[in-house]
């Protein structure tokens, strides 16, 4: 059998190619057979890459080749040395070919010689920058193999050139960053070696724009590296928070899989180290370790990524849904509850709250979970505990009490979340949760997260009813008096109290005025402060004002859990009159701006409120500084929100359907007062305010097309968005799509409401007989109810 007859049999399969490696060791010793191999070879590189035939016999050769290696390089070399004119041919197949060609004989040899090395690394460095991707493919699959075997030579001999190496790898590093094709960046991620200087660079991939290729880096990549707490701490948080907020739900699953497969089994393998099971090769997961767990929660800092926007929540709810051992497992008894850690008091928190999620796993709550009256004791114990580590943490002001601080604070933190999920049907442990919630509310130490979630938990306390809600704001409003009365100095309360005498009843008299005290209150406080020194000045001053702060805050969490009407609470007229319009009129900023924040969560309850005050909120947007702008846009949007859009009254004057609404005096009355009411936002596009107040306006257009304000006054909003254009505001773009968006649903509407039209012309005499019998009703837009929804929630979330 000819050379030429061994690779014809070789591209018809793979599979006889070790019996045909033998036939042609066999024909080595004929005179030609380099100039025969070089022939065969040379035949390949016109092949079409699309035909699997050439694949094949280039298989063929390099298997030969990796046969032969020990014995002699000199064919390969040969070879080698005979394709270089062929990597920079004009045709893209040929130097496809080439490159491939060069790319397989240089994976299965184990030595080569110094001058051909060069030669054929300074080639394929060209082809990285080829017009053909398969080609810069097959280039950096070579090349990443040469700049591994660089880098295990630098490594032994420190004493080498260094001029090599390093720029071999910064080229394949650039590549790897700025390469248009994705199977490219794909291929150097996996083949490139796994060094302290690469590993940024490849863990950057997680990042990249092509979803698979992310998803080659969460699900090939990661799981290879080996043990996963080499990783940085901030390194670990990112990957998690990007695969599993990524936009690819594949990449997510992936993500999930390497936390709850791979990262677990490392916590879990390092504690078997030294028991016999560790001594076998283990096949499978290890058996579920709660220490493992634990450790592993450590790892990724749930202390910072454990807070609501934090990764660690649905990182430990993939780690629920996918590993079942580890519900069955976990036990939480009075021990457990006694000294917990924030990881294990987030592990009970994850894990209530993903059996909450799943009717299927209620049983699994009332097994483990500890009824309302047990966990009131667990939970007063921690506050407890809280309470006396914020007092140690503010007489020593160290960094391990601050730190012991915000330990304890997170532990009371995830036990008010697991309170918020529990069922208050049982009497005596709602008694017992609502006196434990009053009594930390009026602590005056408690930090102010725990104080949010203690309002908004004992607002579950209470019914949910109007009666519970008065109950409710009563409760809180005690605990603000309360805090009031535990922070201030006694000389502070008798001021109070002369101050409360004459109190504020309208935020509207500030609009104008300056002034925050009348001549008899300034003069009585000129008197006092005479006998003080400057530091007691001073000291007095910010003990006003974290009296006033936490006040404030207590009221604007309470405001964010109510939903009745403000005249018929008593407790909240109160609240507004003697609090909120005191801390408006303020001169400190702080105070200033938490009480706008409650004054326009009370203008929600209260829509007569809203109509005084939007004077206020105008006057804040052109006086005040950026945060109160930013503030007064957004308590402006929910207001309009919570109003909705002007609705047109029906006329009787026209019968022609052929008159439109634009020539009606009533809609233009309505987009006459639409631009008033949008008149703000307009002011706020202009280039004199900062630029985040011009982003918040454009997304509060935003908010309010979608909400219905679009509905007869487009030309209005096309010219706010040609105004938002020419001033090159922030959001702009999002402001065109999301009108582009309400005109096309607008135009379904418009033929919807045409075909509808059409339909009943044919059935007019049946719907005029029978359409009140069949209880036919008329529609209501759905934007109006989309608006409604959206004010409340708009609303909860004023926090700027």
């Amino acid at each position: 059998m000819s050379i030429g007859e061994v690779f014809a049999d070789a591209q018809r399969s793979l599979v006889g190619h070790k019996s045909l490696v033998k036939r042609l060791k066999r024909l080595e010793n004929n005179p030609n057979f380099e100039a025969n191999i070089k022939q065969c070879t040379f035949r390949l590189l016109e092949v079409s890459k699309s035909e699997p035939a050439a694949n094949r016999a280039i298989k063929f050769l390099t298997t030969y080749f990796e046969k032969t290696s020990d014995d002699s390089n000199q064919i390969p070399s040969a070879i080698l040395l005979a394709l270089l004119p062929f990597l920079c041919a004009k045709d893209k197949t040929v130097r496809y070919r080439a490159t491939q060609i060069v790319s397989q004989v240089l994976s299965v040899l184990t030595t080569i010689d110094d001058d051909l090395y060069k030669v054929i690394r300074h080639e394929l460095i060209k082809r990285l920058r080829d017009k053909v991707p398969a080609i810069r493919l097959e280039a950096v699959l070579a090349l990443g193999r040469l700049v591994e075997n660089e880098m295990e030579e630098d490594d032994e001999e420190q004493d080498s050139d260094d001029d090599v190496a390093p720029g071999l790898l910064e080229k394949l590093l650039d590549v790897l960053q700025n390469d248009t094709n994705a199977d490219v960046r794909r291929t150097l991620l996996m083949n490139l070696p796994v060094t302290p200087k690469t590993l940024p660079f490849l863990l950057e991939r997680a990042r990249d724009r092509d979803g698979p290729t992310r998803r080659a880096l969460y699900s090939r990549l990661l799981p290879s590296l080996g043990d996963f707490r080499h990783l940085s701490l901030a390194m670990r948080e990112k990957l998690l928070r990007w695969g599993l907020r990524d936009r690819d739900e594949k990449v997510r699953k992936a993500t999930a899989r390497l936390f709850r497969e791979h990262w677990i089994e490392d916590c879990a393998r390092t504690r078997l180290e030294d028991s016999e099971e560790s001594k076998e090769k283990k096949v499978g997961f290890h058996d579920p370790s709660i220490p493992a767990l634990v450790e592993l929660l450590e790892r990724i800092d749930t202390l910072n990524t454990g807070n609501e926007s934090g990764v660690a929540r649905d990182a430990m709810k993939e780690f629920w849904a996918g590993r079942p051992d580890y519900l069955d497992i976990v036990s939480f008894d009075d021990e457990f509850w006694d000294n917990l850690t924030p990881e294990s008091a987030f592990m009970a928190r994850t894990f209530n709250d993903y059996c909450h999620q799943d009717s299927n796993y209620y049983s699994m709550i009332e097994e483990k979970m500890p009824e309302v009256t047990r966990l009131g004791f667990h939970l007063q114990k921690h506050i407890n505990e809280l309470l006396g580590r914020v007092q140690a943490a503010n007489e020593s002001e160290s960094d391990d009490k601050i730190a012991e601080q915000a330990e304890q604070e997170f532990i009371v933190e995830q036990l008010l979340y697991i309170a918020q999920t529990l069922d208050y049907t049982d009497e005596i442990g709602r008694r017992k949760m609502f006196a434990l919630l009053r009594h930390a509310l009026s602590a005056a130490d408690l930090p102010e997260e725990c104080t949010r979630l203690s309002v908004e938990a004992l607002r579950l306390v209470c019914n949910s009813d109007e009666a519970g809600e008065r109950e409710f704001t009563s409760v809180v409003l005690e605990a603000i008096a309360e805090v009031h009365d535990n922070i201030a100095s006694s000389d502070v309360e008798d001021e109070e109290q002369g101050d409360e005498e004459d109190s504020f009843v309208s935020a509207r008299s500030e609009v104008d005025g300056d002034a925050d005290s009348t001549p008899k209150q300034a003069s009585k406080k000129n008197k006092h402060n005479k006998n003080l020194s400057e530091e007691e000045q001073e000291a007095k001053a910010i003990k006003e004002i974290v009296i006033n702060m936490k006040c404030l805050h207590i009221a604007q969490s309470m405001l964010q859990n109510v939903t009745g009407n403000l005249q018929t609470n008593i407790h909240l007229r109160t609240m507004l009159d003697s609090l909120v319009i005191p801390a408006v009129r303020s001169h400190e900023v702080l105070i200033r701006e938490r009480g706008v924040q409650c004054l326009g969560l009370c203008c929600l309850l209260e829509p007569k409120l809203a109509e005084e005050n939007m004077r206020l909120f105008t006057h804040l947007l052109k006086r005040g500084h950026e945060a109160l702008q930013i503030m007064a846009l957004q308590i402006l949007c929910d207001i309009l929100l919570a109003k909705g859009p002007p609705t047109p009254t029906p006329t009787t004057s026209s019968d022609d359907p052929n008159i439109t609404s634009a020539s009606d005096p009533e809609a233009t009355e309505i987009t006459s007062a639409t631009t008033q009411l949008l008149a703000p936002f307009i002011k706020a596009l202009s280039t004199t305010f900062p630029e985040e107040v011009r982003s918040t306006a454009t997304s509060s257009l935003c908010k309010l097309m979608l909400c219905g304000f679009y509905k007869g006054n487009e030309e209005l909003f096309d010219q706010i968005l040609e105004r938002a254009m020419q001033t090159g505001a922030k959001g702009w773009e999002l402001l065109e799509k999301v009108k582009n968006a309400v005109q096309v649903e607008r135009e379904k509407e418009m033929e919807t409401e045409k075909e509808k039209e059409r339909n009943d012309d044919g059935f007019g005499a049946l719907r005029m007989s029978s359409g009140h019998a069949l209880g036919l009703r008329p529609s209501t837009s759905g934007s109006e109810g989309f608006a409604n929804g959206s004010a409340r929630v708009s609303a909860e979330g004023v926090d700027t």
